[in-house]
């Protein structure tokens, strides 16, 4: 009977898993990010802890948990005086960056239509599909979701990881304007051709054709943001000449 008791007193307490923390996170970070990327949250607006916080019915510690990261992603600025503001990028950062995209979109369709399986294509297809049946039915946020999985998924079957990571780091700071990109109803028709000529040129198995549909793609999308805001023209002049 003592051994018995004191084997219970030696057993270890069983291990829970700490997920309730980390759930609440990257909720918050995800929620917060999709605000940012819709457009919700528009460039230079500053964020009211305690609005937020009242909003989405959280303390201020997951709150500010979540615009550390999202500040290290570029989305967001933290300033000690000033507190949180939505990003707001310089025209000559919009050109240089979607300049730079571009280039990494090219060199993923290249190497993909060399390393990627049929499973791959056909899980491009079906997203490629799912994203006109969205844009017949005008849903903006599901054909951009959908979008982006096939960027993402085409950047994947490249099997390059350096590259892997420099695409997803600098896309997420492009999230937000590749959204507004297709706010012109003849930006959006044009843009989902182009993914069109993309699927094509996978199944050929055509990198050069690719590469170029992604490098001009992305740089129509850089064209489309500048021409929405409406910007001066002296960064853009400046890349030109």
């Amino acid at each position: 009977m003592q051994n018995a008791i004191i084997e219970q007193e030696e057993k270890p307490a069983p291990l829970v898993p700490k997920l309730e923390r980390q759930r609440l996170h990257d909720t918050v970070v995800d929620h917060l990010r999709n605000l940012i990327v819709e457009a919700v949250l528009t460039p230079g607006t500053k964020l009211n802890e305690r609005e937020l916080c009242e909003t989405l019915g959280i303390s201020r510690t997951p709150l500010r948990e979540a615009l550390k990261v999202l500040a290290a992603e570029g989305l967001i600025e933290i300033s000690p005086n000033r507190g949180a503001s939505v990003s707001k990028m310089s025209e000559t950062e919009i050109w240089e960056t979607f300049e730079l995209m571009s280039g990494l979109e090219a060199m993923s369709g290249e190497l993909a239509c060399d390393r990627i399986t049929p499973v791959e294509l056909a899980e491009i297809k079906a997203l490629h599909y799912a994203m006109l049946a969205c844009k017949a039915q005008n849903d903006l946020p599901g054909y951009y979701s959908r979008n982006q999985a096939i960027h993402d998924k085409i950047n994947d079957a490249a099997r390059n990881s350096v590259l892997r990571q420099t695409y997803l780091g600098l896309n997420r700071r492009l999230k937000a304007l590749r959204f507004k990109s297709n706010f012109q109803p003849t930006k959006w028709d044009s843009a989902a051709h182009d993914h069109d000529e993309m699927v094509k040129a996978l199944e050929a198995r055509d990198g050069k054709r690719l590469a170029a549909i992604l490098r001009q793609h992305l740089l129509d999308k850089r064209d489309a943001v500048l021409m929405a805001a409406a910007l001066p023209g002296e960064g853009k002049a400046d890349h030109q000449a």
